[in-house]
């Protein structure tokens, strides 16, 4: 049975001063990103696609050059979008996440509802799917949007508790019906 996998880019560099969909994989996250990809699970994949993101794009480039396949990418299974605040320390922005995940109705100081980028992303994975010619299928995103598509496959309500516990995650799902296979798992031990 053919299946597709969504992986989160793991760590990134952090900078206040550049737009966050410019943000690159840092060190580590390149590392935990080749390690993953050198292992088995993927193996089976025949289309690799990612967010227009350049974390994302860095992530499913390394997949991508393994196997020897073609990079797509749809700016539909981009993250969230925050740009009405911009960048936000941790300790505000995991606030501001909380509230984005606990009122998913709400724009929440002008992100794009949660219920409006769980919509917009299960759509791309949706056409994503049915335009497969076969095979595994790896796309490349972001945890949020991630943790929304989950919930909407599980046909579950939007909840942070369904949130990956830190950045470079996978869940699984069964083709051609998305039926999830497994939830979160990391793609490789955390470093450091």
């Amino acid at each position: 049975m053919a299946t597709l996998f969504f992986i989160t880019h793991p760590e990134v560099i952090v900078d206040a001063d550049r737009d966050v969909r410019r943000w690159q994989l840092s060190e580590t996250g390149l590392a935990r990103m080749r390690r993953f990809v050198a292992g088995p699970v993927l193996d089976d994949v025949t289309a690799v696609w990612a967010s227009t993101e350049t974390k994302a794009i860095e992530g499913a480039g390394l997949l991508a050059a393994r196997l020897g396949l073609g990079l797509m990418v749809d700016a539909d299974l981009g993250e969230n979008d925050r740009s009405a605040t911009g960048f936000l320390p941790p300790p505000e922005f995991e606030k501001m996440a909380d509230a984005f995940f606990a009122e998913p109705q709400v724009s929440i100081r002008g992100w794009e509802r949660a219920l409006d980028a769980q919509a917009r992303v299960r759509g791309a994975l949706d056409w994503i799917v049915t335009v497969h010619a076969g095979g595994d299928i790896a796309v490349v995103a972001h945890g949020g949007v991630g943790t929304l598509a989950l919930c909407s496959y599980m046909d579950r309500p939007i909840s942070r508790d369904m949130d990956q516990p830190f950045q470079g995650h996978y869940w699984a799902a069964d083709l051609p019906g998305m039926e999830i296979r497994h939830t979160w798992r990391p793609i490789a031990p955390r470093i450091g």
